[in-house]
């Protein structure tokens, strides 16, 4: 039988191993001004990702970058494999322009227009309509003794032909207020994808682009997110895995009604988002790996599959301690994680596999996001099996010590007193 427990040194050092790098790379991160450490997408820096193809395929990054800085603005070029170039800025100066005015005072009026329209023909409907016996009253009218009536009938009869025209020119304004309001809800501050910006800023540097070296044949992408919204993304995240891994430890805590195992289950989570966030902070120094919104939901979904596989191993531990009430505590613990070993692997080889394919084939969108699965999830059963486990039985056993000590002191006070 293979002693897991016996050898939790040599599992414990294999971890410090793996988080010591990843913990350095992350302190340095602040001393460097961010060159060194996780690099930032800017989903929390605050920026603009506008992804380009142009026809001319021997464009280099630093041709475009160069371009842009002769706009005035700062920006990191990089070339995917498929040929296009994304510009990067820190700062939000990208962002597409804000829709033309027009548009609102267009509809205002139209929609006034509509107003006046609906209320135009009823209010000369009840001339026409007066004025159209007018004529037959007209004979009736010279024979009343009131000429004034024939005299007000007279010009009455002259607004009859200009009320009749004026419904035409009231009414058009109802289709034009029509013909306005469709496009209105299409109009967007957001820029359409594939669609090149041809005003403001980012119409400018297209221009330069464009002037410099050749025409643009694709826009794939255009991103821009502000200081406000990535500044509420950080904090919400770090939020969202404070309150996570805190109500996983008291769920725990409450479960197997032993304060330690909550504990222990913390430390182990706590473990796993270390590598991970470690791995991307070498990953991010060296290649320049951007971690973005995504990243976030991977560690909630590391932090819940690490947590299944502890759980696993410690409801066995449960069950072996009332089974096997008069064995050591390091035993019980060692036999429940031989017996759940097996469905652990199977259980993260499935993910794996999966994991494996999408990184190979799901293409670059969700490629950080798998990369930090794959590395969560290897991480997550390793330390459920040869962490969570052996730090209990240290635990367990530094207590037992210590009530030993504390019973073996009390007799010495009773014959001291």
């Amino acid at each position: 039988m293979f002693d897991i427990i016996g050898k939790r040194n040599w599992f414990f050092a294999f971890s410090l191993l793996i988080m010591i790098p990843g913990l350095i790379f992350l302190l340095l991160g602040p001393v460097t001004g961010g060159k060194v450490g996780l690099q930032f997408a800017i989903d929390f820096t605050g920026g603009t990702v506008w992804s380009i193809r142009f026809e001319d395929g021997s464009v280099t990054p630093q041709a475009v970058k160069d371009v842009i800085a002769g706009v005035g603005t700062e920006a990191s070029v990089t070339q995917t494999g498929d040929g296009y170039m994304e510009i990067r800025t820190r700062e939000a100066v990208l962002a597409a322009p804000e829709p033309s005015p027009t548009p609102p005072p267009t509809i205002a009026p139209s929609a006034s227009a509509v107003a006046s329209a609906n209320v135009a023909p009823s209010a000369t409907a009840a001339p026409s309509a007066t004025l159209a016996p007018t004529p037959t009253a007209d004979p009736s009218a010279s024979v009343a003794p009131s000429g004034s009536a024939a005299v007000s009938a007279a010009p009455s009869a002259t607004p009859s032909p200009t009320p009749s025209p004026t419904p035409a020119p009231t009414a058009t304004p109802a289709p034009s207020a029509t013909a306005s309001a469709a496009p209105s809800p299409t109009a967007s501050p957001d820029p359409i994808i594939g669609v090149l910006p041809t005003t403001g800023r980012l119409g400018e540097v297209r221009y330069a682009l464009e002037e410099a070296l050749g025409p643009i044949a694709e826009q794939r992408s255009l991103s821009t997110v502000g200081a406000v919204v990535s500044s509420d993304l950080v904090s919400q995240a770090l939020l969202l895995i404070l309150i996570g891994s805190i109500g996983i430890m008291t769920w725990i805590t409450y479960r197997f009604r032993d304060f330690r195992m909550g504990v222990t289950a913390l430390i182990t989570l706590l473990h796993d988002v270390i590598v991970v966030v470690g791995v991307f902070a070498i990953l991010g120094t060296f290649l320049g790996l951007e971690i973005d919104g995504l990243f976030v939901t991977a560690m909630l979904t590391i932090i819940g599959f690490s947590v299944h596989d502890t759980i696993v191993v410690f409801d066995r531990v449960r069950e072996n301690r009332a089974r096997h009430a008069g064995e050591s505590f390091d035993r019980i613990v060692n036999h429940s994680i031989l017996q759940t070993f097996g469905r652990s692997i199977t259980t993260s080889m499935t993910v794996v596999i999966v994991l494996l394919a999408m990184l190979l084939f799901a293409g670059d969108a969700i490629g950080t996001f798998v990369l930090a699965l794959l590395l969560g999830i290897v991480s997550g059963t390793y330390s459920s099996i040869f962490n969570a486990s052996p730090l209990l039985v240290v635990w367990h056993q530094w207590d037992d010590r210590k009530r030993a000590r504390e019973i073996a002191a009390r007799p010495g006070r009773r014959s001291a007193t």
